[in-house]
């Protein structure tokens, strides 16, 4: 298997993809893109033959960078279950930087949430 090094330009951003979240979403994405940087996110990707798991693993491999909103992860009214999408991929992230190879440990996190120091308790 190739060694896939990180871009040092591309940014994953993990955050809910609804239309509550959307000027959130536009805002990081202009922030990123004045910074210099380039966004990457599993909307950017339209292929039906690659399941969205797949799609979060090679991203994740590719951006050096991550944001993480974690503030919504409160119960869903209909099935009383939190949206567990975000979290799982804050923890992919970090995995791939805890335990991949090189290029995968100089990975840098942003969590964002609503409550400081929440995820940490």
């Amino acid at each position: 298997m190739p060694v896939v090094q990180t871009s040092t330009d591309d940014v994953f951003i993990n955050c809910p993809f609804d239309d509550a979240f959307a000027p959130t979403f536009r805002a990081l994405i202009f922030a990123i893109l004045v910074c210099g940087f380039r966004t990457r996110s599993a909307r950017e990707l339209d292929d039906g033959g690659q399941t969205r798991i797949d799609k979060i693993f090679a991203l994740i491999e590719q951006c050096r960078y991550g944001i993480h909103d974690l503030s919504r992860t409160e119960l869903d009214a209909v099935n009383n279950l939190p949206r567990f999408n975000m979290p799982l991929e804050l923890g992919l992230f970090l995995g791939a930087k805890r335990y991949g190879g090189q290029h995968q440990k100089v990975k840098r996190i942003l969590i964002l949430d609503v409550e400081q120091f929440r995820y940490q308790g």
